[in-house]
């Protein structure tokens, strides 16, 4: 490869501090290539700040500062908290589209496979071990969340004169869902914990993004138009956020 067409370097997250409302607040900074504008994220890590490779800290840190009050909140939010611990053993419980699944751990010689049942979860393992039952449930959550999201994306699509995008799963935990201008969606898994009236807006939310690339008023109107609950369900979804993320 030439020298003058190798990819621009992409800098490694690096840890800062910004003054914020008389608090001294650490952040992690995320360079991105291709990325327009400023994006701020709140979760159990603390406050992470995504912006493009040329982008200069002042001017990244000016638009911290005049989002101030949300950051602010949100870390307070974030401090109530606590992520749930997962126990991967015979009746616990984990959840699944709003309700709660109890685990039916069950040994059995030759068998592998995970199958929900009247309300249960049933897995049967020649091994089961705990970090083992935790991979073959995580690979049931995606085989599920691929099926349904695709569903609800096709019958959104249809419903509102668009051409169905493709859909891919994803283990992001910094957000539910994203679309490109190649019109793929991407969806995590982890939202088919949430009730399906919630996962049906983060659907809408990102078939969106068909028409417009951004978070204008334009773009709220569209989601609007497929999901007249969305500021509702949007809202659940932040509240339970962090019940979401035990595994």
């Amino acid at each position: 490869m030439a020298r003058n067409s190798l990819p621009p370097f992409v800098p490694a997250p690096v840890e800062r501090a910004i003054a914020l409302g008389g608090h001294s607040v650490s952040y992690l900074l995320i360079r991105k290539r291709g990325r327009r504008g400023v994006s701020l994220r709140v979760d159990h890590r603390g406050l992470a700040v995504s912006a493009s490779l040329s982008m200069p800290v002042q001017d990244i840190e000016k638009m911290v500062a005049e989002n101030h009050k949300w950051v602010l909140k949100k870390i307070a939010e974030w401090g109530t908290r606590k992520i749930p611990e997962a126990r991967w053993e015979n009746a616990e419980s984990i959840p699944y589209q709003g309700r709660d699944v109890m685990l039916e751990i069950v040994r059995a010689s030759g068998a592998n496979y995970v199958e929900l049942i009247s309300g249960s979860l049933r897995i049967a393992l020649a091994n089961t071990d705990p970090a083992h039952v935790a991979k073959k449930v995580v690979a049931w959550y995606r085989r599920e969340a691929l099926t349904h999201f695709a569903q609800r994306a096709f019958l959104y699509s249809k419903l509102h004169g668009l051409t169905p995008p493709q859909v891919f799963i994803s283990n992001a935990l910094g957000r539910w869902g994203s679309c490109n201008s190649t019109r793929e969606v991407r969806l995590s898994w982890r939202l088919m914990k949430a009730r399906p009236e919630v996962i049906d807006y983060v659907v809408c939310h990102e078939l969106a993004h068909l028409h417009h690339m951004n978070h204008s008023r334009s773009f709220w109107q569209e989601v609007e138009n497929m999901c007249r609950d969305y500021r509702a369900l949007r809202d659940e979804l932040d509240a339970k956020d962090h019940l979401y993320r035990a595994f």
